[in-house]
Parts: C-alpha cells; sequence; structure tokens
C-alpha cells in the first residue's frame, strides 16, 4: 500500500527526483566512495519527510526499535546486510549479545528484539538478549502479542569481558540508546566489540553535530546533482536552553526560511520545529510559525509508555526548519522512516497519524505503522516514468536521503570518538 502524495505533478520535488534518477550511476558510485573511507553506523533509522518542494529528514537513530514492522519480503535484505555487517567486524563470531533498554515492558518493543533476535540468527549468529536493568536480577521470559516469547537475561560482568549465563559473546549489540548515561558495567571493556559504540548514546550524541554533518554531505550531493542543497536540507540553529523563551536564533532561522520559500514561491507558513538537543525520549516536540509563540511556551512531555527510553537531562534545544508532510494514507498524515543496517536501505515504513497535522510530530500516541513497499524498489527504480508517478521512483530517492543521514552519521560518530588518533 502506498500513500497519494497530495501535491502537484509539478515544483521542486519531481524536479529533484529527476535528477536524482538521472544521476543514479554517479550517486551509487559516490556512496561507494565515501564507504571506503568511513565506517557506517551498524543500524539506523532515518525520519524523512516529503513537503512536495523539499525532501529532507528531520531525524536519525542510532539504536533503532520498530524492526518488527518490516514486512516478511524485507527480512531476505536485513539478512544479508546483517552478514556483512558481522563479517567486517569478526568474522569468526558466533555469538552475539543485544543490550535492551531497561524496563523493556512495552509489546512494541519486545516484538522488535524478537525481530532482531531472528535477523542475526538467520545471519548465522546464536543471540541471547541480555539486560542491564537492576530490575532483571533473573532469566525472564516475556510473552508476545502474537502467542510467540522472548527471554530476558541479567547481564554477568566479568573482569574485562560481558556476557550471560553459559555464553560468551565475541560482539555486543547495544539497543539502549544511553540517554541516562553510560552505566559502569559497559566501560572498560576491551576484548569484545560494542555496537555502536558508547559514543553514539545520547549522553554523548547531540543532534545539532549531527545535523551540521549533514549539512556537508548535502552539500556535496546538491553539488553531484546540481540543486539547491536546501532542498534535501533542514536548516537548523542551536541554542541554550535558557535562550528559548526569548526566541534567540528562532527568528533569524523563521528569516532564513521565509527567504528560501519567497524563492520557491511557496505559499505555506513557514515554521521551526523545537526539540531537545541531546535525544528526544520523553521531551515533546514544538511546532512554533512565529517568535511570538513563545512567551509561556515550555517543551510539552512526550509520553511515556512501559518500557520507553530514559529521558536525558536537557541541556541545549536544537530550533530547526520544520518541514511539512504532504503525503496521506486513509486520510491521515504519513511520513517514511527508512531502515539500514551496514550501508544498505534494507526496508522501512510509513509513520500515520489520523490525529496530527502536515506541521506536527507524528511519533506521538496514536501512531500507526504501514510498511513501505520497499522490497520491490530500494534499488530498483523505474526511469523513464514521469517524475511523481512512480512509487519504487519515490522510495528510491527516500533511500538516498536515508543513505545521506546515515553517512552523517558516520561523519559524527569520527569526529566524536574519545579514542580517536590525533594527527597534527
Amino acid at each position: 500500500m502506498v500513500p497519494n502524495l497530495v501535491t502537484a505533478l509539478t515544483g521542486p520535488i519531481n524536479e529533484l527526483e529527476q535528477r536524482v534518477l538521472d544521476s543514479m550511476p554517479a550517486i551509487e558510485r559516490w556512496f561507494r566512495l565515501e564507504w571506503m573511507e568511513h565506517t557506517p553506523p551498524f543500524y539506523s533509522s532515518v525520519d524523512v519527510r516529503n513537503a512536495g518542494f523539499k525532501l529532507a529528514p528531520v531525524d536519525t537513530n542510532l539504536f533503532p526499535s520498530g524492526w518488527h514492522h518490516l514486512t516478511p519480503e524485507m527480512l531476505p535484505l536485513a539478512v544479508q546486510a546483517a552478514m556483512a555487517a558481522i563479517e567486517k567486524i569478526c568474522p569468526e563470531a558466533r555469538n552475539l549479545l543485544v543490550i535492551p533498554e531497561n524496563h523493556a515492558t512495552d509489546a512494541g518493543y519486545l516484538a522488535s528484539l524478537a525481530q532482531l533476535q531472528r535477523i542475526f540468527n538467520m545471519a548465522g549468529l546464536n543471540v541471547r538478549l541480555g539486560s542491564i536493568d537492576p530490575a532483571i536480577k533473573k532469566t525472564t521470559v516475556m510473552a508476545l502479542p502474537n502467542g510467540d516469547s522472548i527471554t530476558l537475561e541479567p547481564v554477568i560482568r566479568g573482569k574485562r569481558r560481558l556476557g550471560v549465563k553459559d555464553f560468551d559473546p565475541c560482539t555486543i549489540l547495544l539497543n539502549n540508546d544511553l540517554s541516562a548515561g553510560v552505566p559502569g558495567i559497559l566501560e572498560e571493556v576491551y576484548e569484545q566489540y560494542i555496537l555502536p559504540p558508547l559514543h553514539a548514546g545520547w549522553s554523548t550524541r547531540r543532534k545539532s553535530t549531527h545535523f551540521k554533518c549533514y549539512e556537508e554531505v548535502a552539500k556535496r550531493m546538491g553539488k553531484l546533482l546540481g540543486i539547491d542543497p536546501w532542498l534535501i536540507n533542514p536548516l537548523f540553529e542551536k541554542c541554550g536552553a535558557a535562550d528559548v523563551a526569548p526566541g534567540v536564533g528562532l527568528e533569524a532561522l523563521l528569516t532564513k526560511i521565509r527567504r528560501k520559500y519567497k524563492e520557491y514561491g511557496i505559499k505555506e507558513k513557514p515554521f521551526v520545529v523545537i526539540k531537545a538537543d541531546n535525544g528526544a525520549h520523553g521531551m515533546g516536540i514544538l511546532s512554533v510559525h512565529d517568535a511570538k509563540e513563545l512567551p509561556g511556551l515550555r517543551l510539552p512531555a512526550q509520553h511515556a509508555g512501559p518500557g520507553t527510553r530514559a529521558t536525558p537531562m536537557l541541556q541545549d534545544i536544537l530550533v530547526q526548519e520544520g518541514v511539512l508532510t504532504k503525503e496521506r494514507m486513509n486520510d491521515a498524515v504519513a511520513e517514511p522512516v527508512v531502515y539500514m543496517m551496514d550501508r544498505y536501505v534494507v526496508g522501512g515504513f510509513y509513520r500515520i497519524h489520523a490525529g496530527r497535522g502536515i506541521d506536527e510530530d507524528l511519533s506521538a500516541p496514536g501512531a500507526d505503522f504501514v510498511p513501505l513497499a520497499f522490497e520491490h524498489s530500494t534499488h530498483m527504480p523505474q526511469p523513464g516514468v514521469r517524475p511523481g508517478a512512480s512509487a519504487p521512483n519515490r522510495f528510491y530517492m527516500y533511500g538516498v536521503v536515508g543513505r545521506l543521514a546515515m553517512l552523517a552519521s558516520s561523519y559524527e560518530l569520527e569526529a566524536t570518538d574519545p579514542e580517536a588518533e590525533v594527527y597534527d
């Protein structure tokens, strides 16, 4: 099922689609050369927004859940990508330990863990789920809505290694974004690979750093395609938490966006999105159309269900250009989420929300999920089809933007690596 795009079959997005398709060999070669120099994150997911006049990532997750929303047809892609990722890191790997979020009781999250376990099993690994949640003191079996179950075991820390009872893994896969900080049990592990690295967690990571890196790769992709990089890049400003109420940086950003809207003849009202710079879990996301709206406004609290991620302490604020979504499914607003493992797009889904507007965050209670038809289309675009008329072409374009965000994450992790060698 493919959402209809509520936009005319003319305009910048269709010109962008045509440029992307015409440049496909150059794009794939460009990515290939980048991956010779940079290591992709082990896995990632990217929220993409299609405004009809621009297409841009608005969030990149390096500890993605939601794997259970991928269709069975997507699994072979995920398994092949998992094999490629493991072969590069630890070719002789036999055992993989997945460390989930603490308080993991949410049925959706548990189903996602089960799907991850399935993917790595099929990639040729013994997989166990090891919890660092202090509440998990013994092996705990948790039932899933479909009748299956998963088993969480308490992690055991040796002198230099992590494991669970009678299980010594070569690699530790974190599915825990470390919002509450890096627990001591994960520190100074020298004999096993921890993926993603600890500095990918929200105790270190900042969205502003990520989008600065994304701005760099978007400029280079814009040059390759011969387009204005703004068409694939959301503008942003970083502010101290205390600066938001008076609107420091916000009015300047809105002015930049208005200028771009005028340049492209866009009639929509520009807006910005205010979010925590160090992760959004537990923090609400605020859409603002005018700096006058700010006095008295606070970041709303985000719904926190059981098994949701810990809330990091609010330090800085990211003020980001708001990107509308012009996609609809059954009258509900929709946005694509692209899933990647190693350097490959493995699938994705549409997040849809009947109760939200085109300028609002859809990652909220009441959201629904519809799998993308990526299994037939990630690398199988249809050249020659009229722009805007082909779902595979649209999905290929989403995959390009998703991979750009993944590459930006790679740059970001290199820049923030505490153990990086520095050359004068």
